[in-house]
């Protein structure tokens, strides 16, 4: 019996030490904490690492993401310089949108969606009534991010699937 009971608090301590080394893991993403002037940063790293492994923990530096059958946005987190263009091809068969949300982008910039829409309630109900905003297979959407800060977006119709994606304008 004795040695059942010390089996089993080994296993409690061996799963407190697994669960300690997942919790630090969020603390890993040392090289964004010190850039991470916006709140969005904080949450992104958890969620991210999990649902993408460890690529998506990283910033891609490319001026292009790419929408896919499988719901993601690839690369899910990249790193522009002021200015730059952002391109979103949809390399799938699936229509996708690109939408920012509003809480979301840096003070003074400007919104974005793919369908032009000036704000996320508009980009929102012009999708619910016509798939307006919808970018479909082969086609692409193109942004020029000016102000610096990180922007975060997501796709209408897949976001409770985790199609979600950042950009960092340096």
């Amino acid at each position: 019996m004795e040695t059942r009971r010390t089996f089993v608090r080994g296993l409690g301590l061996a799963a407190g030490v697994a669960l300690a080394g997942c919790s630090s893991g969020g603390g890993s993403d040392s090289g964004d904490d010190g850039d991470s002037g916006s709140g969005g940063d904080a949450s992104d790293g958890g969620e991210t690492e999990s649902s993408d492994g460890g690529s998506g923990s990283e910033w891609t530096e490319t001026s292009t993401v790419e929408m896919t059958d499988e719901l993601a946005y690839e690369p899910k987190k990249i790193q522009v310089e002021s200015g730059t263009t952002v391109t979103f091809e949809n390399v799938g068969s699936i229509g996708h949108t690109v939408t920012a949300y509003e809480d979301k982008i840096p003070d003074g910039a400007d919104y974005f969606a793919s369908g032009g829409f000036d704000s996320l309630q508009a980009a929102k109900d012009g999708y619910s009534n016509g798939q307006e905003g919808n970018i479909p297979k082969g086609e692409s959407y193109e942004v020029t991010l000016e102000t610096t800060g990180t922007y975060e977006y997501y796709c209408i119709p897949h976001e409770m699937n985790g199609m979600v994606g950042t950009i960092k304008v340096v």
